[in-house]
């Protein structure tokens, strides 16, 4: 089941994410972040994008959420997307599933770019990325150090819809959680 997370998932969603932290260069994140702290971005984020959950007999195995691209208004139309799996749930097709619902979502709100950034080589997430329509857009060289070394960064981009001109304002997620589109996105 995909959902929309929830503060109580902190403990679980923090669970998946904690390998990637001390174990790997897939996020550049160097401290794990703790519970309450993953539970505060639960909250803080859900009010403007959309965080979800793939959920099975009541234990998260999967989350996906969206975030702003930069903080300049002109990029209100562009977010950047995230998406971690349990390694006992990998090789399931959850990861495109949940992802698809997390675009469909966004489109929902008037986001018109999905932008994900991979630690290169990153070749599960460069194939995710492709096989959901993200095209390349560039790399950014040595831009982050971790584990005692430089990592190269690959962007890859998603029109979500074509974009208006004037743009309307995107919604903020927060005021389409409870609306009945979203609730048909959510169940497929």
């Amino acid at each position: 089941m995909i959902r929309i997370a929830r503060a109580d998932d902190a403990d679980a969603i923090h669970a998946i994410y904690a390998p990637t932290i001390t174990g790997t260069a897939i996020t550049f994140e160097t401290e794990l972040p703790g519970a309450e702290a993953m539970r505060q971005r639960i909250l803080t984020r859900l009010q403007h994008y959309p965080w979800l959950v793939w959920e099975e007999q009541g234990q998260v195995l999967a989350y996906a959420y969206a975030t702003r691209f930069r903080e300049r208004a002109a990029y209100d139309w562009i977010a950047e997307t995230s998406i971690y799996v349990h390694a006992d749930a990998r090789r399931r097709g959850i990861a495109r599933r949940l992802y698809a619902v997390l675009l469909d979502t966004m489109r929902l709100q008037g986001i018109n770019q999905a932008v994900g950034v991979i630690t290169l080589p990153g070749e599960v997430s460069v194939a995710l990325h492709e096989a959901m329509g993200f095209t390349s857009a560039g790399v950014w060289r040595k831009s982050g150090y971790k584990l005692g070394q430089w990592w190269d960064v690959g962007v890859w981009q998603k029109e979500l819809q074509p974009p208006a001109n004037p743009p309307s304002a995107v919604h903020p997620f927060a005021s389409l959680a409870e609306s009945p589109q979203l609730q048909a996105v959510l169940q497929g």
